[in-house]
């Protein structure tokens, strides 16, 4: 195995499955209750809608732009290519601190899935961190947990993607029992609570929209290891988009149906499930789905994490350590264990950090996603002629439109807005990772 070479060892399975399932992770299950909370069934729907049509939109620049240079650290080659390596850090260090923290929030909502069905699990207690009391056996559970995902993936991309695909069907089983039990049960639907709370509401949960859709964009994070033709790769990053902005709009309005008490839920999905076929062992069964949604989000961001981190190192923009891939399983695996890291550690910060871990991760991905738009229309003015096997339908339009509603989302996030991200915990997060990115750019300037 030369240096800096991996593996071609994806199939459209796994590609496809790669995608969707890092967008259908554990977020559905733990957040369903925010977000109805926070703008009624009605405006959570409205707020999927219209970020899914943005995520959409964008998702079609990703797929010409994949297509056209499939290889690892995708974003990292179309800024590059479009606008120089300096945008193309700032580019990809936003994204890779969206991948961190889904990781980091995977390994946190863990230990959350397993003391809902056995309470008894929270022991030794550390600290409190917002009012929420850490204990050492979730601590110990997601830290784990994360080193046997992070040798998972050392271990070789194809058996973690195969993986994946076992447990995303489980998922869809658990997503379609509880739609199901929603269908048979359309004459108990619960229609007391606000099906409205404003636009604020709506504008709250659009900015957790991009965070929910994160995980397409590890298909061309890893487009360099996928065995198939690049237009396919195109195909299967659109289609995984479209999948889960079904699934998450159908769980929305079969969530905020349901007839439980909402007041004092702790996970609105596993109870509205149990509501509909009453049976605690229909939502127990939805928790464990969850669990393995956990496992697939966060096995998809450790690949799509460490590959962009893989590709600024092998750009000479971090360190070259980084940019190893191990001699006989192919995998970037430096960067597989930096990623690992933040998720060992995520534990120790409890279950309050999560909404902070969910807007600060989303900025940063908008951050990124804006970019793409960008490039998109960058490289359709400046290399009309590069071949690009998957073409955006509606061209250039296309590619406008994504950079609107990308900016339209990003303005959501700053001061001023309704949705604004917290301080001093959201803001604080984004302002270190921020200048330890100047400071491996500054590195980088010394050495030229």
């Amino acid at each position: 195995m030369k240096h800096g070479s991996l593996k071609q060892v994806l199939g459209r399975a796994d590609t496809f499955f790669l995608g969707f399932g890092a967008m259908i992770g554990w977020s559905w299950v733990i957040l369903a209750g925010l977000w109805i909370a926070k703008a009624g069934v009605m405006g959570a729907g409205l707020a999927f809608l219209v970020g899914s049509l943005a995520i959409t939109v964008i998702g079609f620049t990703y797929a010409e732009l994949a297509s056209a240079m499939p290889v690892a650290g995708g974003e990292h080659h179309y800024t590059e290519r479009a606008f120089g390596p300096l945008h193309s850090f700032i580019c990809t260090w936003a994204l890779i601190f969206g991948y961190i923290s889904v990781v980091a929030f995977e390994a946190i909502a863990l230990p959350v899935a397993v003391t809902y069905i056995f309470p008894a699990f929270k022991m030794m207690p550390l600290w409190s961190i917002a009012g929420y009391q850490v204990y050492g056996s979730e601590v110990m559970l997601g830290a784990l947990t994360g080193v046997l995902i992070t040798g998972l993936n050392i271990l070789g991309v194809q058996l973690a993607a195969r993986i994946q695909i076992g447990i995303v069907f489980f998922i869809l089983a658990a997503g379609a029992l509880l739609v199901g039990g929603g269908l048979v049960n359309l004459d108990t639907l619960d229609t007391s609570a606000p099906l409205w709370k404003g636009f604020a509401g709506v504008f709250a949960v659009i900015i957790m929209v991009p965070f929910m859709f994160v995980g397409f964009d590890v298909i061309p994070q890893s487009a360099e290891e996928v065995n198939m033709a690049p237009r396919d790769i195109g195909r299967a990053l659109v289609g995984s988009i479209l999948l889960a902005v079904a699934f998450y709009l159908l769980i929305v309005l079969t969530v905020g149906y349901a007839p439980f008490d909402k007041a004092n839920s702790t996970l609105y999905a596993a109870d509205a499930a149990g509501a509909y076929w009453h049976s605690k062992k229909a939502a127990a069964f939805l928790v464990i789905a969850g669990i393995g949604g956990i496992v697939t989000s966060w096995n998809a961001f450790l690949i799509g994490g460490s590959r962009a981190v893989f590709a600024l190192a092998r750009s000479g923009q971090l360190p070259k350590i980084l940019g190893e891939v191990h001699p006989r399983f192919g995998t970037p695996w430096p960067a597989i264990i930096l990623i690992g890291i933040f998720s060992i550690l995520a534990p120790m910060l409890g279950r309050n950090a999560l909404v902070w871990i969910v807007n600060a991760g989303g900025f940063g991905i908008v951050i990124a996603y804006l970019y793409v738009a960008a490039s998109f229309i960058r490289l359709r003015r400046i290399a009309p002629d590069m071949e690009r096997p998957y073409k955006a339908p509606g061209g250039m339009f296309t590619g406008i439109a994504a950079f609107i509603l990308g900016l339209a989302i990003f303005v959501l996030y700053l001061p001023g807005s309704p949705s604004a991200l917290k301080w001093p915990q959201e803001w604080v997060m984004l302002l270190i990772w921020a200048l330890v990115g100047v400071v491996f750019v500054w590195l980088g300037k010394k050495k030229t």
